[in-house]
């Protein structure tokens, strides 16, 4: 992989000072290659260049940018979605307003940079075709229990609940799995593409609950969760776990077996640090899991169509090489 070279990216109007990850180089190198890539797709494709803000107001500054589509552009084609069956789902699901639900729409529409939209260019095939889902989970989790009926996206059992976790947080993708015995389990995936960490600092009103669900679980080492339930990186995915683990601990019953799911590109060495420090914080590892992209494209789960225009798009490649148009 290639990093592209400062008048590159310039002229691909894809210069972004959040890009430059002080003293991590791995990171600033695969975030700007990961942002031009975005913007060559956009363009062997012949997408509009986006702006910020997404919205311009009249009057008010405005500059292009290379891995955005112009909002109303991107609402109008659905540019962002690399298949049917990927714009459906994603159709299907704005349309469901969950309770106190949190979804950044302009993002999903028209930054090419979404991880939201990754994850529906990802499983959107798989939410259309159950069985192909169900063979999906099998490849990935050969010791998953019962049978995939429904794959959910963006989605919380209770947006700000305080019989869950009382929190925003929600999966990318939820696999929802038919136990046979009455009860449910899932696969929850948070999918990762252009995120750095960065420290976060759990809600303070949240701070008993959150070591409620933990100590229920016991799968922590001893002392992770004084150390989690602190200011550090591991925040996110720290909470997304809990809230797998306060399904399983709901007082209905209705969730008996979970594993959750990180996806993440392999150059994005942030999230594979994060991914092995927060396994080390387990005494227990049985319910996590982690996949690079390129991993999951390869298990040849997902039709292959979709899978090689995900990985021509999302995958960085060197940036003299060819951009396929999908």
């Amino acid at each position: 992989m290639t990093t592209p070279t400062t008048d590159e990216l310039e002229a691909a109007f894809c210069w972004e000072a959040d890009d430059h990850i002080p003293g991590r180089p791995d990171m600033t190198e695969f975030r700007r290659t990961a942002r031009y890539q975005q913007a060559r797709w956009r363009e062997a494709n012949g997408h509009p260049i986006g702006t910020q803000p997404m919205v311009p107001k009249p009057g008010a500054a405005v500059r292009k940018v290379g891995s955005r589509l112009p909002l109303d552009y991107a609402r109008d084609t659905s540019a962002n979605f690399l298949t049917p069956a990927a714009r459906d789902a994603a159709t299907s699901r704005l349309a469901v307003i969950e309770p106190r639900q949190s979804i950044d729409q302009q993002r999903l529409w028209a930054d090419l940079l979404s991880s939201l939209a990754l994850s529906f260019n990802l499983f959107g095939d798989l939410a259309a075709d159950l069985d192909l889902a169900d063979r999906a989970v099998r490849r990935w989790f050969p010791d998953a229990p019962g049978h995939v009926t429904d794959v959910r996206f963006a989605h919380s059992p209770g947006w700000f609940d305080p019989a869950y976790i009382n929190s925003l947080r929600s999966f990318a993708t939820l696999f929802v799995l038919d136990l046979g015995d009455g009860s449910r389990g899932m696969v929850a995936v948070d999918v990762k593409h252009h995120e750095r960490t960065k420290a976060e600092t759990p809600r303070t009103e949240n701070l008993d609950r959150y070591a409620e669900v933990a100590r229920r679980s016991q799968v922590f080492a001893r002392g992770a969760i004084e150390t989690l339930n602190t200011r550090g990186d591991l925040c996110v995915m720290w909470i997304e776990h809990l809230l797998m683990f306060s399904m399983l601990q709901h007082p209905s019953d209705n969730w008996s077996w979970g594993r959750y799911l990180v996806v993440h590109p392999a150059g994005n060495t942030d999230i594979a640090d994060a991914c092995t420090r927060y396994r080390e914080t387990l005494a227990d590892a049985a319910t996590l899991a982690t996949m690079t992209l390129e991993a999951l494209l390869d298990t040849g789960a997902l039709p292959r169509s979709t899978a090689t225009a995900v990985r021509n798009r999302y995958v960085p490649a060197r940036v003299s090489g060819p951009v396929i148009k999908t």
